[in-house]
This record gives C-alpha cells, sequence and structure tokens, in this order.
C-alpha cells in the first residue's frame, strides 16, 4: 500500500498478486510432494489478435513460474468452431489436465458461448460456465471468475471492510460485473449493478462505499461519480494516444505524456485517475491494480482444480 500525493491510498495490486502466487507455489509444491502429478492448465489461443497473444504469453509464464505446466494450443485464424469444441472435448477427456482457459476474443464465426459451455465444469479455471456460474450464486463453493475473486482478495489483504458497505459494480458482463456482485453480496454488502441504461448513473454510484468499474470505458468514472472516501476498484484498462488528454487525465504527469511520446499510448482505467485520487479514500492504479491479480486468482484455481480432481484419489 502506498499513498498519492493527493492523500489517496493506493492499493497495491501487484504486491497482493505476488503474495497470491506464492502461496499458489507452495501448495504446488505440496501437492507435487505427496507423489501426485503437478496441476497441469491447458490455454486455448484462436486466431492472431495481438493483445491475446500477450494475455496467453503473461499467463503460461506465470503459470511456471510458480510449478504450473502450461500448455499453449494455437488455432489459425481460419480455424472452425468444430474445430476448437474438438479441441475443448479432447481436453475435457484427458485426465492430466486439471484446467481449460479459451483465450478470448474468438475469430468471427466462432460463438464464445458454445465454447464456453463446452468446457467441463470441474475444469472451467475462468469460472464463466453456467453450472459454475449457478453455483456462484447459489453461495456455494466454485471456481469464481478470476477477476472478481482477485478484487475481493485485494479488499481482504488491505483491510478493507465489506460487510454491512453499499457497493456499485458499473458493467454487468459475466466476467466481471455479475460474479463481482455475487461475491460482494455474498460478503453482506448492499449491491447495486449499473450498466449503460442507468439513469443517473453519477448519482448512483456517488453512494458507494466501494465502487467497482468494469465498463472499457476511458475515464468514464469522474470525480462527480465517487463519494468522498470511497474505495474504488478500476477494472478498465484503455489506451490514451493523445499528449494533451494524457495530460489532462494525470495532472501533467510529465511521465505519461512522455510514454505516449515514446510509446505512442499511455494506459487509463475506466475511472479518471486525478479526479478519483482527490476524491476516493483508497484506489486501484493502472497498470498495477486489478491485472495482476486476475493472473494469480487463475493460478489459484487451477491449484484448487488439481486438488478437487485428483489431490484426494
Amino acid at each position: 500500500m502506498t499513498v498519492a500525493a493527493s492523500g489517496a491510498r493506493i492499493l497495491d495490486g501487484e504486491k497482493v498478486a505476488a503474495a497470491m502466487r506464492a502461496e499458489t507455489a507452495s501448495l504446488v509444491r505440496a501437492f507435487v510432494g505427496e507423489g501426485r502429478q503437478g496441476p497441469r492448465l491447458d490455454v486455448i489461443l484462436a486466431g492472431e489478435n495481438p493483445a491475446s497473444l500477450i494475455y496467453v504469453r503473461n499467463k503460461a509464464r506465470a503459470a511456471e513460474e510458480v510449478g504450473i505446466l502450461a500448455e499453449v494450443h494455437r488455432l489459425p485464424a481460419g480455424a472452425t468452431e468444430g474445430e476448437l469444441l474438438d479441441l475443448i472435448a479432447s481436453l475435457n477427456a484427458s485426465d492430466d489436465v486439471d484446467g481449460i482457459l479459451v483465450q478470448m476474443p474468438l475469430p468471427d464465426g466462432i460463438d464464445p458461448r458454445k465454447a464456453i459451455f463446452a468446457v467441463d465444469p470441474a475444469k472451467d479455471v475462468d469460472g464463466f460456465h453456467p453450472a459454475n456460474s449457478g453455483r456462484l450464486w447459489a453461495g456455494e463453493d466454485v471456481l469464481a471468475p478470476c477477476t472478481p475473486s482477485g478484487i475481493m482478495e485485494l479488499l481482504d489483504r488491505e483491510g478493507i471492510r465489506v460487510e454491512g458497505r453499499e457497493a456499485v459494480v458499473i458493467g454487468r458482463s459475466e466476467i466481471v460485473g455479475k460474479p463481482m456482485a455475487a461475491l460482494l453480496l455474498r460478503r453482506h454488502a448492499t449491491v447495486t449493478i449499473c450498466h449503460s441504461r442507468t439513469a443517473d448513473l453519477a448519482l448512483v454510484c456517488s453512494r458507494a462505499e466501494i465502487l467497482v468499474a468494469a465498463v472499457g470505458k476511458a475515464a468514464l468514472v469522474t470525480g462527480d461519480f465517487i463519494r468522498r472516501g470511497a474505495v474504488v476498484i478500476d477494472v478498465g484498462m484503455n489506451r490514451v494516444t493523445d499528449p494533451e488528454e494524457a495530460s489532462r487525465l494525470f495532472d501533467g504527469d510529465p511521465g505519461r505524456i512522455e510514454q505516449v511520446r515514446s510509446k505512442g499510448h499511455t494506459l487509463v482505467g475506466d475511472v479518471h485517475p486525478a479526479q478519483a485520487r482527490r476524491k476516493a479514500g483508497a484506489l486501484t492504479p493502472v497498470p498495477g491494480g486489478v491485472g495482476p491479480l486476475t493472473i494469480a486468482a487463475l493460478l489459484r484455481n487451477t491449484m484448487t482444480a488439481a486438488r478437487a480432481r485428483r489431490g484426494r484419489r
């Protein structure tokens, strides 16, 4: 944890994620030390999306660092839906595979829902299968989606109370918004889910003691959305390519402006960083906030899946 110049508490996702990874590595060593095969994560990458290539490489590297075997299956951009479903079926049938992750987005012509529904729920380390979603809302132990799981870990490890507080989640996706709301409800928060058709969005958000922004729109959440002293969790990851815009968003931070000039962009979340620092009590940075937690939670889910499938045999 650090404190910004304006006084806002900066929640260090990198630090919490490192602790989570270290714990998973310890569990893997103990698991293997009991004479069991080490956990295995299989990642399917279809097409040539540049961002997906980076994400998959980072996930595979992180898995190997904690002792999880990572196998990446590449399908060309022209791969058919049938080929993808056949691959998923073969991984479902393999007793060596503990976790299956289908990297999104998929190429045109492939229905992502069919791919998600095809994964064995016991190996669904993304937590997207409807069987896992249903169990999550039913309050059962489950492989929960990684980003919301990582956020809950951050709140816990930073000593942020959830019970009894008013929480607002902006975004209703199956990946973040809905499972985030479910996890907050399980911890006895009072939860509101907002979306593109919410009337008076800023007014609704300004009631939140815990505000989670996951909409994919750069700096949508301005100071008017933020209750003074609120905990603000910024899930967004957006590119800013204009130096003047970067200057406005980051209060003239020369480092951010230089990033735009040298790299062609800098990253901003769904929350206006300068305005949030002036009003929030605690805030996740972008980058270095939620992103590392997502991968750490994925590794933990893979270890959990391995124990559930093979640990008690």
